[in-house]
């Protein structure tokens, strides 16, 4: 094992971080931890210094006063995380901090909140909120299990690819039977849950992609885990009524 410790990265903990979603950081910690990985958890505001060295990148929900709040440092700090996805840094965006990394969010009452571009997506505020468990199918994943909560109406264009089809719930629009989005090692999802201790093949691939870059590490696959409580956490989730 390295000296140096897994870094994580939670984007903007303050005003994005409803509906359990800090429970992703967690997930990851764990998980590393259980295969004798140190891990340091980092947490960026509006107006830090973003640090270097980050393995993995985790953002939130957030209502739309949190999204307009973090809009213009998010916008300054645009650059650096695209060139960070550019480079195989895997990230996880849940619901709000999933809309501001696509083009713009423009909310029911007609105000945009420009995003970074970092997803090929825009989002629109709908009449109705979206609410209830939901399961998404992923050739890659398997079943994916979550809970929705949004009124947002986002839309992929060609740069990204679906993070799964709808199996029960509305997903991205209620539409096209999509949800989430796909782009190298960044996922983007309306799912809470929180998402990840649900659903630990997408943890996993967060922390193998993390592993991956790091020079100082030899590659390998990563080792088993006893993930009985998980697959009991998601029969359970399943089982719940929309």
């Amino acid at each position: 094992m390295s000296s140096q410790p897994i870094r994580i990265l939670q984007l903007y903990p303050d005003d994005m971080n409803i509906y359990g979603d800090w429970g992703n950081t967690l997930a990851l910690q764990r998980r590393l931890e259980w295969r004798g990985h140190a891990v340091e958890l980092l947490a960026y505001n509006p107006g830090d210094e973003f640090p270097d060295n980050v393995d993995i990148i985790v953002g939130g929900g957030g209502q739309d006063s949190g999204q307009s709040k973090i809009e213009d440092d998010l916008r300054a700090i645009g650059p650096h995380l695209k060139e960070l996805a550019e480079s195989g840094t895997p990230m996880l965006v849940i619901c709000g901090l999933y809309q501001l990394f696509g083009h713009s969010f423009t909310t029911k009452d007609g105000t945009t909140i420009e995003g970074i571009g970092l997803l090929d997506l825009t989002t629109i505020g709908g009449p109705e909120r979206l609410i209830g468990n939901i399961i998404t199918r992923s050739e890659e994943f398997g079943d994916i299990i979550g809970y929705e909560n949004h009124s947002g109406l986002t839309t992929l264009g060609a740069g990204v690819t679906p993070l799964g089809r709808v199996i029960k719930g509305a997903g991205n629009n209620a539409g096209d039977g999509h949800e989430g989005a796909r782009y190298k090692n960044v996922i983007g999802t309306y799912l809470h849950g929180s998402l990840l201790p649900k659903n630990p093949s997408i943890a996993d691939f967060l922390i193998h992609a993390a592993l991956q870059r790091r020079s100082d590490l030899e590659l390998s696959a990563l080792s088993a885990l006893d993930d009985t409580v998980e697959i009991n956490a998601r029969n359970v989730a399943m089982d719940r009524p929309r």
